[in-house]
């Protein structure tokens, strides 16, 4: 007995929208005439292109099912054109004088486009299908963001084998990656994602950009925060500093009585955009250690000008 378009996709009538096209990917993949080794390739391909074309939508399906509950004026489907629909059959039970074959154009012009447009359509006609877009994160040096970069990256994308299981393939490309990219931004890269069905266009790869934080700076967005030391006078009296920023060297005045934690912000000193980052600079005041008698006396004078300094006093 042939198979309905259901059994076809392998998928039960109360199958959703999702899971119908998840079962034709699947098979599509395993029938696809340019890589698959199946003998019968071609006519599955085709079958289940004819199948889908139906079950896809959600009119035509309705319609389908409509069909399989009034069978009447239908025979096995696929019996005798690829199709399913047996127009000799239904002649047969409307045959008599004054038979009335409007409901015959009716119903195999509205059924045309899915069962395959019968005999005097092309059999051979297959729908093509745009591949998926995939996606990928890549994690990169903050200088890239400051500067642009071509790298030739290695990735690891999830994916479908010809036989429709999953499994991670492996792609090496050369990405152009512009200055200014914000934390979380894509690339988007036409024709590099998922293969096309039948001549569909290849789907889009779009890869998000991450950058790689270190103890020392973070990224959010454009906005860069970076932490520097500084001594206790520096902090103290508000002293001029050279600091070394991923937007080079900069000369940076301390507020005077600077507090540890304390941040400094450097506008539009992030990553550059056309709506620049900020560059924040988090102070952490760092004590000198006193190993020599010198350094220990000198933290004795230290004390003993600031005795009246009560940290713990409640």
């Amino acid at each position: 007995m042939a198979k309905n378009y259901y059994e076809e996709l392998g998928v039960s009538r109360d199958a959703s929208a999702d899971e119908i096209k998840k079962a034709y990917r699947k098979l599509a993949k395993k029938y696809h005439p340019d890589i698959s080794k199946e003998a019968d390739a071609e006519a599955k391909m085709q079958a289940i292109n004819v199948a889908y074309d139906t079950l896809g939508d959600a009119t035509k399906k309705a319609e389908y099912d409509q069909m399989l509950d009034q069978p009447q004026g239908f025979s096995g489907f696929g019996q005798n054109n690829q199709s399913g629909f047996d127009g000799a059959q239904y002649y047969r039970q409307s045959s008599g004088a004054g038979a009335d074959f409007s409901g015959f154009e009716d119903i195999f012009g509205r059924f045309g486009a899915g069962f395959g447009g019968g005999q005097h359509r092309s059999q051979r006609q297959q729908h093509s299908y745009r591949g998926e877009d995939q996606h990928a994160r890549i994690e990169i040096d903050l200088e890239i963001g400051y500067q642009g970069s071509t790298q030739q990256i290695t990735l690891q994308i999830p994916t479908y084998n010809v036989y429709g299981e999953p499994e991670i393939q492996r792609k090496t490309l050369e990405v152009k990656i512009p200055k200014g990219m914000k934390e979380g931004q894509q690339i988007r890269l036409s024709g590099q994602g998922q293969s096309g069905i039948n001549g569909g266009a290849n789907g889009d790869l779009y890869i998000e950009i991450q950058y790689k934080d270190t103890d020392r700076i973070r990224i959010q967005g454009a906005d860069v925060y970076q932490t520097i030391d500084v001594t206790p006078w520096e902090a103290a009296l508000g002293q001029s500093i050279e600091v070394n920023t991923p937007a080079g060297q900069l000369k940076v005045n301390l507020p005077k009585q600077a507090k540890n934690g304390q941040q400094l912000r450097l506008k539009e000193k992030g990553i550059p955009n056309k709506h620049s980052g900020h560059l924040y600079l988090i102070m952490n005041i760092v004590l000198p250690p006193a190993h020599s008698e010198q350094e220990q006396r000198a933290y004795q004078q230290f004390a003993d000008a600031f005795a009246s300094f009560r940290p713990r006093a409640s």
